[in-house]
């Protein structure tokens, strides 16, 4: 079995509304079956800085054949200059969920 096209982007952002937007514009757009939507606290350097800052992060299900419009998507709505879109690959999982995110993501 085969599931290298499903994965799960990674994206972090500055506020839960705007946490909320870009996940419900992602299913909305059928480019995520679903969204998980975490409290985090991350430390990082920008433009010399060490900052530490809360965020939420998502945990985006998606078929990865679509993580060009996914990644456009996420660039339009976001404020972030440079925000986190990474894609893990699902390398097993429940065929019916598989199936789901398979069903949800167009």
């Amino acid at each position: 079995m085969n599931n290298t096209n499903y994965g799960v982007v990674l994206v972090t952002a500055g506020s839960p509304q705007e946490a909320e937007a870009i996940a419900t514009s992602l299913v909305a757009s059928k480019l995520a079956a679903c969204v998980n939507i975490l409290p985090i606290q991350s430390v990082y350097t920008w433009q010399g800085e060490i900052n530490q800052e809360q965020e939420w992060q998502l945990l985006i299900k998606t078929d990865l054949a679509q993580f060009s419009n996914l990644e456009a998507k996420i660039r339009e709505l976001h404020s972030y200059e440079v925000p986190e879109i990474i894609a893990i690959p699902i390398l097993a999982g429940s065929q019916s969920y598989l199936d789901w995110i398979s069903a949800s993501v167009k």
